[in-house]
């Protein structure tokens, strides 16, 4: 299927310009000189992409976007201007915009811009009806986390800083790690994790220190902003920053200099900022816990990933991504879970998110000796879970006509004792009888008094 592109300006040398950059195989460019015009080729079209001047006498570029956005919310929007700021970039995206261009618009910058959101939408359609998609190592194909891989994609050219909010376990470091590689920056991917740095060095970790500066400051030492100048800095779990730190954090992001501990010389940095935490940043702001002004330097962009149970129909791609990745990882030959253990996963609560589903399949991948996934190869604390997750938004029910947990449990105890009657006593056999593993059966045997 092709890929279709209007572009919109109202000087016709930029549009015959713009279309022979723009003509490749597989691209049906269409023109426009008036923003009427260009909606009425949107409205008509659908195209998968819009080139649009920012500046015309009829309609502005951000018009003729929030236009766009009602009409054919999937169209990725690229706007032009002459006129270009990353504070007025980054509004655009906000509304929208997929991407922000400066005129004169270099031809090679031009087509690898342009290019890549082509490759983009080419990906989307053959996703299309699939039952898998994976975006920069994250998994999903539900409207919560399409909407998150669509801001992510925007976003990644143009943010200098960025925060992340989600409960614990939802992928945040991945979410950070896809801006970092979405942004072409060259320099280094830093890390600090902020809960885990005691407070009286927080300010050497970020900013460094000379030799001298204090008791045990043998040498020179760079800070992790000036290891991550030209590249990003990753702050996971900002709420927990001391106060303090916050305050020279706030001027190091204003001023994109820093000034190691025990130096007088201020340094130069180029370096963009992820934040993340689980916690309520605008409560802590409210709390003084956190500052005001630098809550709003870091929410200059802002992505909120979503919790395991706001995307539960994901969870049958969750479950097989992370059960072949442990087969392989083990060496194992597991093609799936069974229908029980299936219910048990769908029925858990989840609390942990996507980091305990991670976890709980990689012990069960351990402990099976069959082909597939079991009940009792799960960890126990999903087994002893007994509610089921609350329905909601999103929410897959378990069908109605699946067993209850207490039938469930009844006949799998009938199971058990009969495979070790027929076995007379022989534990082994009586669990390669079940297809689960010796340790699973003295669990199963430990669980309904069968000992």
């Amino acid at each position: 299927m092709d890929i279709s592109i209007v572009i919109l300006d109202d000087n016709p040398g930029s549009l015959e310009l713009l279309s022979a950059a723009l003509t490749r195989e597989g691209v049906t460019i269409l023109t426009a000189s008036r923003p009427s015009a260009a909606l009425d080729l949107v409205r008509q079209f659908r195209p998968q992409l819009v080139l649009t001047d920012l500046v015309m006498p009829e309609m502005s570029g951000l018009d003729v976007l929030n236009r766009i956005m009602e009409i054919a919310p999937a169209t990725d929007v690229v706007l032009m201007t002459a006129h270009y700021t990353t504070e007025t970039a980054v509004e655009a995206i906000r509304n929208g915009a997929a991407d922000y261009l400066e005129k004169p618009i270099r031809i090679p910058v031009l087509r690898e811009r342009v290019g890549r959101l082509i490759d983009e939408a080419r990906r989307r359609q053959e996703l299309a009806g699939d039952a898998a998609a994976e975006f920069e190592g994250l998994i999903g194909t539900s409207p919560r986390m399409a909407e998150m891989f669509a801001r992510i994609r925007r976003i990644a050219q143009h943010y200098r800083s960025a925060l992340i909010q989600g409960q614990t376990g939802t992928g945040k470091d991945l979410v950070a790690r896809a801006l970092h590689h979405r942004s072409g920056v060259k320099g280094q991917y830093v890390v600090l994790n902020c809960s885990a740095v005691v407070e009286t060095l927080f300010e050497s970790e970020l900013f460094g220190h000379v030799k001298g500066a204090f008791t045990g400051a043998d040498r020179d030492k760079p800070g992790l902003i000036e290891a991550a100048s030209d590249g990003t800095l990753f702050l996971d779990e900002i709420g927990d920053m001391p106060l303090a730190t916050q305050a020279k954090l706030l001027r190091a992001l204003q001023n994109q200099e820093i000034q190691r501990v025990g130096s007088l010389q201020a340094r130069k940095v180029n370096v963009r900022v992820i934040a993340a935490t689980h916690r309520n940043l605008r409560q802590a702001v409210a709390e003084r816990h956190f500052r005001e002004d630098l809550y709003y330097r870091l929410a200059m962009v802002e992505i909120q990933v979503p919790s395991l149970t706001e995307r539960r129909e994901d969870l049958p791609l969750l479950i097989r991504h992370f059960v072949d990745r442990f087969a392989q990882q083990y060496g194992k030959t597991i093609r799936g879970v069974t229908p029980r253990a299936r219910l048990v996963l769908e029925r858990h609560s989840w609390p942990g998110n996507v980091r305990e589903l991670e976890n709980a399949l990689g012990h069960a991948c351990m402990m099976a000796e069959s082909n597939e996934v079991d009940v009792g190869d799960l960890p126990a604390s999903l087994l002893a879970d007994p509610e089921p997750s609350n329905q909601g938004a999103g929410q897959v029910p378990a069908p109605e006509t699946v067993e209850s947990d207490a039938s469930l449990a009844e006949h799998e105890r009938q199971l058990v004792a009969s495979a070790l009657e027929k076995a007379k006593g022989n534990q082994s056999r009586a669990a390669r009888a079940l297809g689960i593993g010796r340790d699973a059966l003295r669990y199963k045997m430990k669980k309904y008094g069968l000992l």
